[in-house]
């Protein structure tokens, strides 16, 4: 019985419906162990899980487990108790996941809180997710500068309970609701009570716009060692804070999302819970799109037939030559990515991409032509077919850098996800021109090859 998994234990414990039981054993758990039993347990004790505990504990969980973990327990939850665990997280988690939820189901929900939480969540599910507006908290402290220190210690002490959770390393300075300075916690504390906010302000520290895109925030907290930073909207009103946090994960968020993208999983994200139909057919859309560019590709082997049938050791080069062009573009690929995500390039600089990439492509071609035409030449005794199929890969190295460096923004200007359309485009043209240089080049040679 020692040696039972964590999740087995805690099917158990649900199964006894004891609340008291699930909050102890649940308590001892790290928040990896919490992920994976959730994981492990079917979707009914999922549930069974959330409403034997306490709103508070049960956020807790929401916020540990994956987001489409989350959005797929709340969506079957009773809306009073997934209101209740939705009231108990932060403004950004909250926004997060009502804005994955169906529609009838979020409105379900936020008809369930209370008028202030309401109309508070409506505001933020209007911004995009990947913007300032999308990624800040409505947790902070704010005064109006004709404030007196003795009202914010009165106003602090009297509401300690509510600020608790809050991350308070400054306190925003309004004047008419506009953002204009912050007041360091030091110089509250030590200045006298009837000293007005005004006297102790920081005024025109940095501030960004709600609109403020995620690229934006990333490079604005790769400059600034900062842990947090306001928020005001186009009025300069102060509507929230973005903490340095929540941008590392936001930026995480994306970087696993492109790479799952990259391999094919529509959508950005797969988990084995979820179901089998769905998760099949977000792999098929791109496979089977995938299986017909590759048909394609190999169209050109049997145009070239006779040449390959000619020359025979040609065919245990030409996945070589596939493959390492496949892989160079692939890397300009990653890196064109990285940088329309950092806001380093954009979509309409393709040919200073261009450019650079051909730079790299020439150099790396001609290291990798040598190095395979080298080994074709000492396996065969063949300069010639050493000439082929290192000139046929040089060639593709630079075609390749170039499509791959390029493609990205090409498509990000059409409104089309790089991520996951760059991979089965590169691959098709990679493929189909390595085929057709080597075979090309066999052709012509024929005699000596």
């Amino acid at each position: 019985m020692e040696n039972r998994r964590p999740w087995e234990k805690l099917k158990d414990i649900i199964e006894a419906h004891d609340a008291d039981r699930v909050k102890a054993y649940m308590d001892g758990l790290q928040a990896e162990e919490i992920v994976a039993c959730v994981s492990h347990i079917d979707h009914e004790d999922r549930l069974k899980l959330l409403r034997l505990l306490t709103p508070e504990d049960a956020a807790v969980i929401i916020e540990d487990i994956p987001e489409v973990q989350a959005v797929d327990i709340l969506e079957d939850l009773e809306a009073t108790k997934a209101a209740a665990i939705i009231t108990a997280m932060s403004s950004d988690d909250q926004a997060d996941l009502l804005t994955e939820l169906e529609e009838q189901d979020a409105e379900a929900i936020i008809s369930e809180m209370k008028p202030v939480e309401a109309e508070n969540v409506r505001k933020l599910i209007e911004y995009d997710a990947d913007c300032a507006g999308g990624v800040m908290i409505t947790e902070f402290l704010a005064y109006d500068e004709n404030d007196t220190v003795g009202m914010v210690v009165a106003d602090l002490r009297e509401k300690s309970e509510e600020y608790e959770s809050y991350n308070i390393h400054y306190i925003y300075i309004t004047s008419n609701d506009k953002f204009i300075g912050v007041l360091r916690m030091r110089d509250l504390l030590l200045s006298p009570l009837s000293t007005p906010l005004s006297q102790i302000t920081v005024r025109n520290p940095l501030s960004l716009e709600d609109s403020a895109s995620l690229e934006t925030l990333i490079s604005f907290f790769d400059t600034n060692d900062f842990y947090g930073v306001p928020v005001v909207d186009q009025d300069e009103v102060l509507v929230g804070v973005v903490l340095r946090k929540d941008v590392r994960e936001a930026e995480a968020e994306l970087a696993n999302k492109e790479l799952l993208e990259t391999q094919g999983i529509v959508g950005g994200e797969e988990l084995r819970t979820m179901p089998v139909l769905l998760r099949s057919r977000r792999r098929l859309s791109w496979l089977s799109v995938n299986i017909l560019l590759n048909i394609l590709a190999a169209s050109i082997i049997a145009i070239y037939q006779e040449t390959l049938t000619a020359v025979i050791a040609l065919a245990v080069f030409l996945p070589v030559i596939s493959d390492m062009s496949g892989c160079s573009g692939n890397q300009a690929v990653a890196v064109s990515l990285r940088e329309l995500s950092l806001g380093v390039v954009k979509p309409f600089e393709i040919f200073r991409v261009l450019l650079q990439e051909i730079y790299v492509g020439l150099i790396n071609g001609l290291v990798l032509g040598l190095l395979i035409g080298t080994a074709a030449w000492l396996w065969q005794s063949n300069v010639y077919l050493g000439l082929v199929v290192g000139g046929a890969l040089a060639i593709n190295t630079v075609v390749a850098v170039s499509i791959g460096g390029t493609l990205p923004l090409f498509l990000k200007k059409m409104n089309v996800d790089p991520a996951l359309a760059s991979g089965p485009i590169l691959t098709t043209v990679t493929d189909m021109l390595g085929f057709f240089l080597a075979l090309t080049f066999a052709g012509l040679m024929l005699s000596h090859t």
